[in-house]
C-alpha cells in the first residue's frame, strides 16, 4: 500500500519498550511525578490497612511514552480496569498517545471512568471535556492530587472507593499545606553560627508531602558542617505570587546571602521583544539582590549519570538547565540521583527516591561559600583574575575575542575595578600597552620560555601537592599523555611558570595552550587530548596560591570550556570541573552567541555579562569599484545621446573589469557576453554596497564614535520585526512616507534590483545624493543615505522629531527607536562593566534573551545580563520551519537550474550556536529537503514528532542529508538528533511509487553491502541508516585548526583525514548515543554531492572564524578526497529570514573579500583599535589560506590583493609594526605557506618582496 497522506512519523525519544509486568486491577492511577506516587503508595497503604480497598496500580506514565509500551500496558492490565485517573503535568500534549487511547479505552465498554486531571494548579478545559465525569467529581479529585502527602493521598482513595466500589466510608477534603513553608514548619536558626551566612535551601513542597526529603536532610546537615547556616524552605512553584510573597518575607527577615534553589523556573522575563529594549524591563526573580545557584536533581539513576558522557537527558535539559536559566540562575552540579527506594507489593510499583551524591554537593557548597565571600569580603580585599585567550598560540594573537577589542576592554574592566575600590597600583593606558607589559615576560610562545623573564610561578612540589587531590583515574591520564611535570615545556628551574602580571593585587593572565601545539600528532588522532601539566597550574596557582576570589575570563571565548567530560552536570573526573574547581566564573561574551556562552555557563558555572556586536555600517564602493560605478552610471546616461562616448565608456569598463578580475567574480554564463556583463556587473556593484560588514570592534563600557552609531542604528531597525508602525524596517517606513511604488506595489527596498526605476522621484530623495538615480538599487540606495542623515540629525543630535510630521511612518519609528533602542544602546554601554562590578559583589546578575539585534532580535537590548538561549524541545521553530522550507527549496532551484538534476546526497554542517540564535533554521532546512514536516504540540511550541510528506505532495525526490553536528549541538540537542535519526529510519521503511525515494535506495544498498561484507543483519540496518555524525563523546571541534595552525599537513588527505578521525562518531536515537562509526561517516562522505552551510546574520562572516573553514571547508576536502571529485559547495545567506539568498561559497568569499577585507572602512575601523585590530587582520589572512586549503577558490589575485592591501600598503604595515609586528610576521609566513605549498602561484616579486619583510620582522626582533 501506498503512502498517500502525511504520515506521523511516531517519534518518542526514549529508550525500548518497557513492560511494567503488573497484573490487572480496578483502579489504576497514572502519575509523572516520583512524589506523587511515592505519596500515593504510603496513602494507599495507611486506608487499605483500616478499611481496606479495591486493589490498585499506580503507574509512572513516562515508562509508556512509546505506542508499543502503552498497547501492551492496555492489553494486560487496562482491559479489566474500571476507573482510571491521570495526573498530567503539562496537559495532553505530553502523553498524547497514551490520553487519546485511554480515551478509547473509556468508550469501548460501559461502566468505565477516566478521570483526567491537571499535574499543576492551572485549569485545563480539555482534560474536562475529555473526563467521563462531572466537573465537580473531576475537580475533588485534583484537589485531593494537588493538596498531595500521605493524608490526601489516603483520602483520594476513599473517595474514589466511595464513588464507584461501594465502600461505606466517607471521605474528608483535601487539607492543603501553605504554598511556601519553612522545612518541618520551624526555622533551624537555634543551630546556626554567628560566624557563618545564612543560605536558603528552596525545594519543592512535594518532597515534604511524599515524606520524601531524606536527601534534604543530608544536604542540610552537609550545609551546617561546612560552614553555611541553612535555611529550607518549601514552596509549591516559584510562578505562585503568594508563594514568592512568603519566600522574599524569609529571605530578607533572615539576611540570606545566596539561594540553593532545587525547583525549576519563572521565566520572569518580559514576552515583547519591543519592550524588552525598554530599561528596567528585566526584573530578578527574589527580591532580594543575591546570587541563585541552580542545583541539578537528575531523574536518572547514578549509574546512568555515570556512563552518559553528554550528563543529562533531554528531560533534564530542558527542564533543570535550560528553563532556569531564563531566570537568571547560576547552573552548578547534578547533586542528586534517583534509585529505586522499595517495590510496593499492592500497588505493584517501584518506587524511588533521591540520593545525594556528596561529593558533587560539597562542589556547590564550596561555590556558594565563594560567592559569599565576594558578598561579605571589601573590595581592597578582594583578589581577582582577567584571563585572556590566546590561541593560535602566537604572541601576535593574544586575546582573542570575537567582536571585542579584548585588550582596550580589559583595560576598561580594570578601570572598573580600581574605580570600585579593588587593590590595582596601576592601570595601563590602554590595550596596547597591556599587551607591551604581557610581552615583556613569558607567554605561550615556546620560543621565548627560556630567555624572558617570568613574575609567578608554581613550584613543582606545590603543584603536585595539587595534582593529588585529582581523581586517580585523571591522574593518570594525565601521567600517560604528559608524562611527569618536571618535563613540561613551562618547568624553568623546578617550577611551572605562570604567564601574566599582577597589577597591585589583580592579576591580569594569559591562558594556557590546549596541548595540540605541544603534541601535533594529537591533532589528527585524538580529540579528547587531555590537558598538559601547566594548563591545569595555571588554575591550580590562581586557585590555591595566589587565591583569587573570582575569574574573568574576557571574550569569547577561551579553551577551558571545550576541555574533554561531560556535556553538562559535570563530575570530578571532567576537565573543566578539575581544572577550574568550584569558583565564581564571569564571563564578558558576545550577546549573539548563545550557544558557546551556554557552553560556559553549563560546563564552568559561568554567569554570562553579555556585551553589544561591533558596530555595522553598509560596505559601499571604494577605490577602483567606485571608479567602476561612476564609468558604469557615465555609460548608462550616454546612451542614446552620444554614442560615441558611449562606446569609450563600454570599453573602459569592460577593460577595468578585466584588469580588477571583477569578471571572474561575475556569473560565469554572463562572462562571454559583453551586454550581460554590464548587466551583471551592475547587480554585483549593488551587492558589494549594500552588504553589512563591521566598522570595528566593540569595547566594553563604550559607544563607538556617533557616526558608527548611526549606522548601527540602521542595522538594527533595517529588517521589519513584524505587525505595526515601530515594527515596520526604517526603510519600508521612507518608502510608506515618500509613496513609493512600483507595478500598483508598495516598492520593498530590500529586494531592490538593477530593474529602471520608473517611480517618482522626490525632491528630497534626489537632493541626497549626486549621483545618477536610475534604478531599483539607486532607490535602496538613497533610502539608506537618508535613514542615516535623519538618525543623526534627530537621534543623534537629538534633534526635535517633530519635524517629521510630514513623515507619520518614519517619524514613529525614530520616536519609537529613539525611547527604546537607542537607549538601549546606551544603557547596554554602563550595564556592561556595572554587571561585572555587581557579580564580583556578590550580586544578583539579570537574565536576558540572545541572538542576533541586526537579525531583528532587538529584545537582546541592553547587554550586560547574564543571556540565555531557547527550549531545546522547540527545536525547530514554526519561524525556522518556514525560513527552512524557502532555503531548502531556493537551494533545489538553484542546483537543479546549474547542474540539470536535483541534489543527491548532501552534507550540512549544523552548530548549537547557530540552533539557539534562529530556533532551528538548519534542522529545518534539512528536514524540508527530506520531505519531513516537524509536528508541534497542539497550543504549544515543543516539537512532539515529525510527519513524511507524501511524494505526490513533495513533488520532487527526497535529498539524502548526512549532518556533522558540532560538539555543543551534540551535548544541547540530543532530542533533535533523535528525532532526525528517527525521521531518517521512517523514510528508510517507506513504499512508495517510483525512484523518488534516495534516502531509502542507499540505505538498502549499503545495507546489502554491508551484509555481503559479513556484518549482521540488525547491525548492517543500524549503520546504513547513520546520516549524523559529530565528535567523540566529551570531546569538541572538527579537527582541521590545529593542522592549519601549525603547519602540522603535507596533502590535502592529511586534513581529510584528520576531519574523519574527529567526526566519525554517530548520534541518534539511544542505539546511536556516540558510537564509533568512522567507516560509515566515510562512506557518506565519499559520496556527498553537495555541500551546505548556513549563516544566519551578517554581525560577522565566514573569514572571521575557523568554524567556517574547518566545518564547510572540512567537510568539502574530505568529500573531494574520499570520492575524488569535488562536490558542489553552497554557502546559504539567512540573514533576512523572510528571503533566504543561496549562493556558492564561491561567490561568497569573493563577496567577503571585496566588501570587507580589501575595504578600507573595515581596515581604518580595524586601525583604530591597535594591537587588536593588527590580531583580526591576521585572523582573516590565516582563515583565507584554511579556506584555499581545504576547498581550493581563492585565487592568485585575491592572495596578491590581500597581500598589497594588508601587508605591502606602506600605512598599513607602519600600523602593523607599530602595534602589533608579531602578527605582521605571522602574516608574511602565512602568505608564504601558501606560495610554498602551491595555493598561490605567486609571482617572485611577491616573494622576495615577502621575504624582506620577514628579515624586517627578525631584526626588529633582534632589536628588542
Amino acid at each position: 500500500m501506498h503512502l498517500l497522506a502525511a504520515q506521523p512519523g511516531g517519534f518518542i525519544e526514549e529508550e525500548g519498550i518497557v513492560d511494567l509486568a503488573q497484573s490487572p486491577a480496578p483502579l489504576v492511577i497514572f502519575s509523572a511525578a516520583d512524589s506523587q506516587l511515592t505519596a500515593l503508595s504510603a496513602g494507599f497503604q495507611q486506608i487499605n490497612e483500616r478499611n481496606g480497598l479495591v486493589e490498585t496500580r499506580l503507574v509512572n506514565w513516562t515508562n509508556l511514552l512509546k505506542p508499543a509500551a502503552f498497547d501492551l500496558y492496555e492489553d494486560k492490565v487496562l482491559e479489566q480496569a474500571e476507573v482510571v485517573v491521570v495526573s498530567l503535568l503539562g496537559g495532553k500534549v505530553y502523553w498524547q498517545y497514551g490520553v487519546e487511547g485511554l480515551v478509547r479505552w473509556s468508550k469501548a465498554k460501559p461502566n468505565r471512568t477516566l478521570i483526567l486531571v491537571p499535574g499543576d494548579d492551572n485549569v485545563d478545559p480539555e482534560l474536562i471535556e475529555l473526563s467521563t465525569v462531572s466537573e465537580q467529581i473531576q475537580h475533588q479529585v485534583w484537589r485531593y492530587c494537588r493538596a498531595g502527602g500521605l493524608d490526601n493521598s489516603a483520602q483520594l482513595f476513599t473517595y474514589l472507593n466511595q464513588l464507584y466500589f461501594e465502600a461505606e466510608f466517607e471521605a474528608n477534603d483535601p487539607q492543603f499545606l501553605p504554598v511556601a513553608q519553612f522545612y518541618n514548619q520551624q526555622p533551624i536558626s537555634e543551630k546556626w553560627r554567628k560566624d557563618q551566612s545564612v543560605v536558603a535551601l528552596i525545594f519543592y513542597r512535594s518532597h515534604l508531602q511524599s515524606a520524601n526529603c531524606e536527601m534534604f536532610d543530608q544536604l542540610i546537615e552537609l550545609m551546617s558542617a561546612n560552614g553555611l547556616n541553612p535555611l529550607p524552605i518549601v514552596i509549591s512553584s516559584l510562578k505562585d505570587e503568594q508563594a514568592m510573597s512568603v519566600v522574599n518575607k524569609l529571605l530578607s527577615e533572615h539576611d540570606c546571602r545566596l539561594i540553593l534553589n532545587s525547583t525549576g523556573f519563572a521565566a520572569n522575563t518580559v514576552s515583547s521583544p519591543g519592550l524588552s529594549s525598554q530599561p528596567n524591563s528585566f526584573k530578578r526573580l527574589f527580591s532580594v539582590d543575591i546570587p541563585i545557584l541552580q542545583l541539578v536533581l537528575s531523574s536518572s539513576t547514578l549509574e546512568d549519570w555515570t556512563d552518559y558522557k553528554q550528563g543529562l537527558r533531554s528531560r533534564d535539559i530542558a527542564m533543570q538547565v535550560v528553563l532556569p536559566e531564563m531566570d537568571g540562575k547560576v547552573l552548578t552540579r547534578a547533586i542528586s540521583f534517583k534509585t529505586e527506594a522499595f517495590f510496593d507489593e499492592k500497588t505493584q510499583i517501584s518506587l524511588v527516591q533521591y540520593q545525594l551524591h556528596h561529593e558533587r554537593a560539597l562542589f556547590v557548597i564550596e561555590l556558594a561559600k565563594k560567592y559569599i565571600q565576594l558578598s561579605t569580603l571589601e573590595n581592597k580585599n578582594k583578589r581577582i583574575a582577567l584571563i585572556l585567550a590566546n590561541y593560535p598560540t602566537k604572541d601576535g594573537r593574544i586575546g582573542n575575542g570575537v567582536g571585542l577589542d579584548t585588550p582596550n576592554s580589559t583595560v576598561n574592566i580594570l578601570n572598573a575595578l580600581k574605580d570600585a575600590g579593588y587593590p590595582i597600583d596601576s592601570v595601563p593606558e590602554n590595550g596596547n600597552q597591556l599587551i607591551e607589559i604581557l610581552l615583556e615576560s613569558v607567554t605561550n610562545n615556546p620560543n621565548t620560555l627560556h630567555h624572558l623573564p617570568c613574575w609567578q610561578s608554581l613550584s613543582l612540589s606545590d603543584y603536585k601537592k595539587a595534582f593529588a587531590n585529582l581523581p586517580l583515574v585523571s591522574q593518570q591520564a594525565i601521567t600517560e599523555r604528559w608524562g611527569k611535570p618536571e618535563d613540561d615545556i613551562k618547568c624553568r628551574d623546578g617550577r611551572l611558570m605562570i604567564s601574566g602580571i599582577r597589577l597591585g593585587e589583580t592579576f591580569v593572565g594569559i591562558q594556557p595552550a590546549r596541548g595540540f601545539n605541544i603534541d601535533l600528532l594529537a591533532n589528527y588522532h585524538d580529540p579528547d587530548l587531555v590537558p598538559p601539566h601547566n594548563y591545569l597550574a595555571f588554575y591550580f596557582w590562581l586557585r590555591f596560591t595566589y587565591q583569587v576570589n573570582a575569574i574573568i575570563h574576557v571574550g569569547k571565548h577561551g579553551n577551558l570550556e571545550w576541555l574533554p567530560g561531560k556535556g553538562l552536570a559535570l563530575s570530578n573526573e571532567c576537565w573543566p570541573d578539575a581544572v577550574l574547581g568550584p569558583m565564581p566564573h564571569f564571563y564578558p561574551f558576545i550577546v549573539n552567541d548563545p550557544g558557546e556562552g551556554a557552553q560556559a555557563k553549563r560546563r564552568t558555572q559561568a554567569v554570562i555579562i553579555d556585551h553589544l556586536m561591533p558596530p555595522m555600517t553598509r560596505a559601499e564602493t571604494y577605490g577602483e569599484l567606485a571608479e567602476l560605478e561612476g564609468l558604469v552610471d557615465e555609460y548608462y546616461q550616454a546612451q542614446g545621446l552620444d554614442v560615441r562616448r558611449e562606446v569609450w565608456l563600454r570599453e573602459q569598463i569592460l577593460e577595468k573589469v578585466q584588469d580588477t578580475h571583477i569578471l571572474d567574480e561575475l556569473n560565469e554564463a554572463a562572462r562571454e557576453d559583453d551586454n550581460q556583463v554590464l548587466e551583471e556587473l551592475d547587480t554585483y556593484l549593488c551587492d558589494i554596497k549594500e552588504a553589512q560588514i563591521r566598522h570595528g570592534l566593540h569595547i566594553l563600557g563604550q559607544l563607538p564614535e556617533p557616526h558608527k552609531v548611526a549606522n548601527t542604528l540602521i542595522a538594527l531597525l533595517r529588517l521589519p520585526r513584524g505587525e505595526g508602525v515601530i515594527n515596520q524596517g526604517i526603510l519600508h517606513a521612507l518608502v510608506s512616507d515618500f509613496s513609493l511604488m512600483v507595478d500598483g506595489q508598495s516598492f520593498d527596498p530590500l529586494e531592490a534590483t538593477r530593474e529602471q526605476w520608473c517611480g517618482e522621484k522626490s525632491e528630497l530623495l534626489m537632493n541626497v545624493s549626486d549621483t545618477l538615480w536610475r534604478t531599483h538599487a539607486d532607490t535602496r540606495e538613497r533610502l539608506e543615505l537618508l535613514a542615516l542623515e535623519w538618525v543623526e540629525y534627530f537621534l543623534l543630535n537629538d534633534n526635535d522629531l517633530i519635524e517629521l510630521n510630514f513623515y507619520p511612518a518614519t517619524q514613529a519609528l525614530l520616536t519609537y527607536a529613539k525611547s527604546t533602542i537607542q537607549a538601549a544602546l546606551n544603557q547596554s554601554v554602563n550595564n556592561e562593566l556595572s554587571a561585572i562590578i555587581d557579580g564580583l559583589d556578590g550580586k544578583f546578575i539579570e537574565a536576558g534573551p540572545s541572538g542576533a539585534p541586526t537579525r531583528g532580535r532587538l529584545d537582546t537590548l541592553p547587554t550586560g545580563r547574564n543571556f540565555y538561549s531557547v527550549d531545546n524541545r522547540a527545536i525547530p521553530s514554526k519561524a525556522a520551519w518556514v525560513l527552512g522550507q524557502q532555503s531548502a527549496q531556493a537551494l533545489i532551484h538553484r542546483h537543479l537550474q546549474e547542474h540539470g538534476d536535483y541534489p543527491k546526497q548532501l552534507g550540512l554542517s549544523v552548530w548549537g550556536t547557530a540552533t539557539m540564535r534562529t530556533g532551528g533554521d538548519d534542522i529545518a532546512q534539512a528536514f524540508a529537503l527530506m520531505g519531513v514536516k516537524p509536528i508541534w504540540a497542539q497550543g504549544s511550541n515543543r516539537v512532539v514528532d515529525f510527519e513524511i510528506i507524501p511524494f505526490q505532495l513533495l513533488n520532487r525526490p527526497r535529498v539524502d542529508v548526512t549532518l556533522r553536528v558540532s560538539g555543543f549541538f551534540r551535548d544541547a540537542f540530543a532530542n533533535v538528533m533523535a528525532l532526525f535519526d528517527a525521521a531518517v529510519v521512517a523514510i528508510s521503511e517507506l513504499n512508495e511509487p517510483g525512484n523518488g525515494n534516495l534516502i531509502q535506495q542507499n540505505i538498502q544498498q549499503r545495507e546489502a553491502q554491508l551484509i555481503a561484507d559479513g556484518m549482521a543483519i540488525g547491525e548492517a540496518k543500524r549503520e546504513a541508516s547513520y546520516r549524523v555524525f559529530g565528535s567523540k563523546p566529551g570531546a569538541y571541534g572538527a579537527g582541521l585548526q590545529g593542522l592549519i595552525d601549525e603547519r602540522c599537513w603535507e596533502e590535502k588527505s592529511d586534513l581529510a583525514e584528520a576531519y574523519l578521525n574527529w567526526g566519525g562518531y554517530a548520534y541518534g536515537n539511544s542505539d546511536k548515543d556516540g558510537v564509533q562509526a568512522k567507516d560509515a561517516f566515510l562512506h557518506q562522505l565519499s559520496n556527498i554531492e553537495v555541500v551546505v552551510q548556513n549563516q544566519d546574520n551578517r554581525e560577522h562572516d565566514l573569514l572571521d572564524s575557523d568554524d567556517y573553514y574547518q566545518f564547510q571547508g572540512g567537510m568539502s576536502n574530505a568529500a573531494q578526497v574520499y570520492s575524488g571529485k569535488a562536490p558542489t559547495i553552497y554557502h546559504s545567506d539567512h540573514s533576512n529570514p523572510s528571503k533566504p539568498v543561496i549562493r556558492t561559497l564561491k561567490e561568497e568569499l569573493n563577496r567577503v573579500i571585496r566588501s570587507r577585507v580589501l575595504n578600507p572602512k573595515w581596515i581604518e575601523g580595524m586601525r583604530e583599535h591597535g594591537y587588536k585590530g593588527a590580531f583580526e587582520m591576521g585572523a582573516t589572512v590565516d582563515y583565507l589560506f584554511a579556506y584555499d586549503a581545504t576547498t581550493d577558490l581563492i585565487a592568485d589575485y585575491q592572495y596578491e590583493q590581500v597581500t598589497n592591501t594588508l601587508l605591502f600598503d606602506q600605512v598599513n604595515q607602519q600600523f602593523l609594526k607599530d602595534n602589533n609586528p608579531q602578527i605582521m610576521e605571522e602574516m608574511a609566513e602565512r602568505l608564504m605557506e601558501a606560495a610554498q605549498r602551491g595555493l598561490w602561484q605567486a609571482p617572485d616579486e611577491y616573494k622576495e618582496k615577502l621575504q624582506d619583510l620577514l628579515l624586517q620582522c627578525d631584526e626588529m626582533q633582534e632589536s628588542k
